[in-house]
């Protein structure tokens, strides 16, 4: 007994002997003081190591008493401090940005074969600004479109389709807080304004516990921080739009801001022109967005984030008619959207182990069409007024915690309470006539209000197991009150990472995901009628399960090749009734939809360079999507509208000196899948119509989207010229939109040649070669 207490003692005191120390800290860029996301941090000794969060954060315990830590970032020069560990070390790293990307090899930069998560992909901004887009306004979604497994849906817009789903399951982020509607020119643009961004990251399976709420894919998207050493500007003038950006400190490396705004223009260039062929009449369409964010330094462990995004379309119309010397009319329409973001955030650094990030957030999105008309007759004036709106509010509170016990575990836990209104659409009809009281009218009718609550907790631990292997298990649990029904769900995640050599590793992942926000989706292109709607008593919410699968490895010269495959089940989508959509307003919309499942599955091939003088990708996917509803298709499988076969993206940029690089993008996609009658025939109960077009036809569908449309390819080049002034650099950009002029398909319709009264499928193409010049200037 007394020998093995001899031992006990020993252990013990071996145990208490073997020290382990944190070092933690910030990776900041050292021009400005930003803090730099995904940095790698790294000893070279104990072959440990990690990456800064979303707000530069990292934490490392280690027992060896000597260590010789490397910070690296892509597009920055390497730092190594070597120093013994006695005691917990705090450190401000800060690094230099490099003169240019050339390809050298960095100990301990994190690549994606050692990434433990698969299906993500993080896009240099450079790389956004660098590429040629339609008509020279450089734009991040139309970027991520390029991306295997992502499908832009139809020509020109800016939706994103990610492996089969719809629109409204993507998550996108934007400093956190979830954007509803990221669109701008029915769908062509998007709100996101490059020259504020910092970082770009799409996940499109193998979601980490901490996301939830949608089915397909997360954009996390975060803006700069603001420079806190020196005042600096950008601005640029387009085709159709201008834009600027204002950023510095507000007190020298404590504070700073940053401050971005853009706006169109076809509206005033377009005026003069509607003017003289319209009898005067006053009509236009413009957008317009800004970002500011203001960010305090409260202590070595406390820092408070404001930020905002506002944004706005609006088309509108006035029209003056004069029919005789006592009568006038003036007639005004309206059709506007928009978002309003908010976010205030607070981190805390409670030891150096443990990272708190705790933000509270207000969004609002908002569709209003409006039409007014007043008339003069005789001197009495009678007034019409019609508005109808809908959107969605909400108000948030989150916490999140990153907890870093050693080198081999990186725990991350929180939760987040969301308060919902859902105006599914009210409208308001007012009449008022100074010559008949009797008959004024003031009436709102429409879908109520719906409230919700939308809580969530989640887990998630990082283990290493050994040198090779990563884990990734974690839990994410919904709760979703609304009406007299509540929902709860428990989300299972779990990823593998397996490193066969230092160039291979294999990658698995199972997610289940579960989405009570839902988005009636008109058949047409991307507008802005399409409605936020919840889950309620009636419509129960989306579910997913998927699994993915890849192979992933590294070349010589920065190249980077891997091969994914996944396959996804959906429940509970929703779609209009045959025949029903935004504009049969007789019911309401829970008794105009269908519920019903999906699944998709396929192949995703990518060819990435990241370093050198010419970068960019190639990417493939081979998919398939389909969707079954009880009610639609006589109940049999049908392809879902951008079930996309074959789809293709190539984006190349290359730097041929500090003055001149170029930008070339090319895409091919199979035809989008549309439903097109096979016969038609005299209706029955009214087979004639007293009108010019005779009478009236019923048409015959076969199935649902058993059609294709021609396939969709394109070419995009770009030029950019830089010069160094004396205070300032300028930057022109020359760019070509569908370089060979290929008349892609917008939409197809049937056409009648009244004089064989034959009928022949026509195309509607609407963006033919379209050159475009910008000129900025950075000071």
């Amino acid at each position: 007994m007394r020998f093995v207490f001899t031992i006990i003692l020993s252990c013990l005191f071996l145990l208490v002997s073997a020290q382990r120390y944190t070092i933690s800290g910030y990776v900041e860029d050292e021009s400005n003081g930003e803090r730099l996301i995904s940095a790698t941090v790294y000893d070279d000794i104990s072959k440990q190591g990690c990456a800064t969060n979303a707000y530069g954060f990292f934490s490392i315990t280690l027992s060896q008493p000597h260590v010789k830590m490397v910070f690296s970032y892509i597009g920055y020069t390497a730092e190594v401090r070597e120093f013994d560990l006695k005691q917990n070390v705090s450190l401000i790293i800060k690094l230099k940005p490099s003169i240019s990307l050339q390809e050298v090899t960095v100990t301990g930069e994190k690549t994606q074969i050692e990434n433990p998560q698969i299906s993500v992909t993080e896009i240099p901004v450079q790389t956004i600004k660098s590429l040629p887009v339609l008509l020279g306004e450089t734009d991040l979604i139309k970027v991520i479109q390029l991306l295997p497994g992502v499908q832009s849906g139809s020509e020109g817009s800016s939706g994103l389709y990610v492996r089969g789903g719809g629109p409204d399951q993507n998550l996108i982020l934007l400093d956190g807080v979830p954007v509803y509607n990221a669109d701008h020119l029915f769908g062509f643009f998007s709100v996101f304004n490059s020259d504020a961004v910092q970082s770009v990251t799409l996940l499109k399976g193998g979601f980490p516990a901490r996301y939830g709420g949608r089915l397909s894919s997360v954009l996390d998207i975060h803006m700069k921080e603001g420079n806190n050493k020196e005042f600096h500007g950008e601005g640029s003038i387009g085709v159709i739009s201008s834009k600027i950006v204002v950023e510095g400190p507000i007190k020298k490396d404590t504070s700073s801001f940053i401050f971005s705004g853009r706006r169109t223009y076809i509206d005033i260039l377009a005026q003069p022109l509607i003017m003289s062929v319209s009898d005067g009449a006053n009509a236009g369409y413009y957008f317009w967005d800004l970002n500011g964010k203001v960010n305090y330094l409260l202590s070595k462990k406390d820092r408070l984030y404001l930020s905002m995004y506002t944004g706005r379309d609006k088309a509108y119309g006035k029209f003056r008619e004069n029919n005789w010397e006592d009568n006038s009319s003036v007639s005004k329409f309206g059709l506007g959207w928009g978002n309003i973001i908010t976010a205030l955030r607070w981190n805390h650094e409670i030891n150096p182990r443990l990272f708190m990030n705790v933000t509270g957030t207000f969004s609002n999105y908002e569709f209003v069409v409006s039409e007014k008309m007043e008339s003069s007759d005789n001197g009495q004036t009678s007034k019409y007024s019609y508005e109808y709106t809908s959107g969605i509010r909400d108000w948030s509170t989150k916490a999140e915690f990153d907890f870093h016990p050693s080198p081999q575990h990186k725990i991350l836990f929180g939760g987040n309470y969301t308060y919902h209104t859902f105006y599914p659409g009210i409208s308001v009809f007012q009449v008022n006539s100074s010559g008949d009281p009797s008959g004024n009218i003031d009436t709102t009718f429409g879908d109520a209000y719906i409230y919700a609550h939308d809580t969530y907790l989640y887990a998630e631990d990082e283990i290493k197991l050994g040198a090779r292997t990563i884990l990734n298990p974690g839990i994410h649990y919904s709760m979703f009150a609304v009406r007299n029904a509540t929902y709860n769900s428990l989300q299972p995640r779990f990823s593998l990472r397996y490193l066969l050599n230092e160039t291979w590793s294999v990658k698995a992942a199972y997610t289940m995901m579960s989405q009570n926000i839902l988005l009636l989706t008109n058949s047409g292109i991307g507008m802005p009628t399409d409605l936020w709607l919840p889950a309620t008593d009636r419509i129960k919410p989306q579910k997913s399960q998927q699994v993915a699968a890849g192979v992933f490895h590294d070349f010589k010269g920065g190249y980077e090749v891997s091969v994914e495959g996944y396959y996804k089940t959906m429940q509970n989508l929703i779609e209009y009734k045959s025949g029903a959509d935004f504009f049969s307003r007789a019911e309401t919309w829970e008794n105009k939809v269908e519920s019903g499942e999906g699944w998709s599955y396929g192949a995703e091939f990518l060819i990435r360079k990241s370093k050198g003088k010419t970068t960019g990708w190639i990417g493939y996917t081979l998919a398939w999507t389909n969707r079954r509803f009880e009610n639609l298709n006589f109940g049999k499988a049908f392809p879902y509208r951008y079930d996309r076969r074959h789809d293709i993206g190539l984006a190349i940029t290359h730097k041929f000196s500090d003055k001149t690089d170029i930008g070339l993008v090319w895409v091919y996609g199979t035809g989008n899948a549309v439903s097109l009658p096979i016969e038609q025939y005299p209706s029955l109960t009214d087979p004639f119509n007293q009108n010019y077009f005779g009478y009236n036809s019923i048409d015959y569908f076969e199935g649902k989207n058993q059609f294709r449309t021609p396939s969709y390819h394109r070419l995009d080049l770009g030029i950019n010229f830089h010069k160094q002034l004396k205070r300032a650099y300028r930057t022109w950009s020359v760019g070509v939109y569908n370089a060979y002029n290929r008349k892609n398909p917008f939409f197809i319709y049937f056409e009648t040649d009244w004089d064989t009264n034959e009928k022949h499928l026509k195309q509607i193409s609407i963006f033919p070669i379209l050159p475009s010049v910008s000129y900025s200037l950075k000071f």
